[in-house]
């Protein structure tokens, strides 16, 4: 990685200093307010540890939901507060604005060694229009900068890309392992390589599937877009979820696979009910003969052999998107299985997307997988080639 991280700064540099994190903190709450995984809060506590050791007065920035600019109470940041206290076993002074003079007074006040949380950063409709002059309200409060967002990384949000235009800018180490697991993983793989791409919508991985025949030797397709590419073949989908609008782009990335010779499956059969929720009659049927007032929302169990034979005989494998409605008990047992044949597959395996990290966590194999990327959309874009804003602004090496 040729970006500068925390371990480029010394003591001495820390010792003492103000610095501003952004850190992903969008954790799941339940109806009481309580964080339902704090995976995403663990991720990040190398990171505030290190600064903490090192002297630093940190200074903690995240979002959490989509408040689209607007202050939610019951998107404010408190619960994190709390999680994050009982996880460092130390008090976490919280905020409730991220700029003005209430924050100004608590970053003073301030010790070394201590961590102060800035209220839900998305309540402020600047940060994700990238305002420059709300970043440099929030450099204001700081000596340097450090990004641990990778999950946001893919943003030129104010607190993500634009305030390192007024701070030095260090990556954490989060967002090291993930640009170093992702960029040696990905762009040097052993093979056989797989990728296997679920989700609602081809049109929203569209350039990732472009990019992903380039690199991969087998490509298994599952989830909502599945139909698109067997509409694009000229069979009938019933009531099943499809995107009119990408026959045509599904046709040529057939056509592309075959003339880069991937293996491009598509499932052999499908679970498929009168509509997706709990309690509805099921039925499995071939991927040719979905009845015309059913709509599938699982992938079968043929389809689960299937990919698993190609699983099993993979070198690395890359999975974004589940394979069914997984949200619904009934439908999702295919991404369970799937799940359990990556885990067991003894490839170097990188799951990313926040569903698929559930079905990883409900399936209980989470420990057996190499790397769990933080970043669903941040990852595919990597995966696309894509410059990250949130990246690009950290200093180089």
């Amino acid at each position: 990685m040729n970006k500068k991280t925390i371990k480029d700064l010394s003591k001495e540099e820390l010792q003492g200093k103000r610095v501003l994190v952004r850190v992903d903190f969008n954790v799941p709450l339940n109806e009481k307010g309580e964080v339902t995984d704090n995976t995403r809060i663990v991720s990040s506590l190398p990171t505030i540890k290190y600064l903490l050791e090192n002297g630093a007065k940190v200074i903690l920035v995240s979002h959490l939901g989509r408040p689209k600019g607007k202050v939610k109470e019951e998107l404010r940041m408190d619960p994190v507060a709390r999680e994050l206290e009982k996880l460092l076993g130390k008090k976490v002074h919280k905020v409730n604005q991220c700029i003005g003079e209430e924050v100004e007074k608590a970053v003073t006040e301030l010790k070394e060694g201590e961590v102060l949380l800035l209220e839900n950063v998305r309540f402020y409709p600047e940060e994700e229009a990238g305002d420059e002059e709300f970043a440099r309200q929030l450099a204001k409060l700081a000596d340097i900068y450090v990004n641990d967002a990778f999950g946001t990384a893919h943003r030129a949000h104010a607190s993500t890309a634009v305030v390192a235009k007024f701070l030095p800018a260090y990556a954490g180490f989060l967002m090291e392992k993930e640009l170093q697991v992702l960029g040696e993983k990905l762009n040097n793989p052993d093979r056989p390589f797989l990728a296997i791409l679920g989700g609602a919508k081809v049109s929203s991985k569209i350039g990732v599937i472009r990019k992903l025949l380039e690199k991969v030797d087998i490509l298994l397709i599952g989830g909502g877009m599945s139909y698109t590419f067997i509409k694009a073949m000229g069979y009938e989908v019933g009531t099943s979820l499809l995107e009119e609008s990408m026959i045509e782009e599904a046709r040529k990335i057939m056509d592309k696979a075959k003339e880069l010779k991937v293996t491009f499956e598509l499932p052999e059969d499908f679970v498929v009910a009168p509509e997706g929720k709990e309690g509805v009659p099921t039925q499995v049927v071939k991927w040719n003969q979905i009845p015309p007032d059913m709509g599938g929302f699982d992938i079968g169990p043929e389809t689960v052999e299937k990919f698993g034979r190609f699983i099993a005989g993979a070198k690395t494998i890359f999975w974004n998107g589940p394979l069914g409605l997984f949200e619904v008990d009934a439908f999702a047992k295919g991404t369970i299985e799937i799940a359990k044949k990556v885990a067991a597959s003894g490839a170097v395996t990188i799951v990313g997307g926040g569903d698929t990290i559930a079905a990883i966590k409900k399936a209980g194999v989470e420990d057996k997988i190499t790397h769990i990327s933080t970043g669903g959309g941040a990852s595919l874009e990597f995966v696309e080639g894509k410059k990250l804003p949130g990246v690009e602004a950290l200093l180089d090496k």
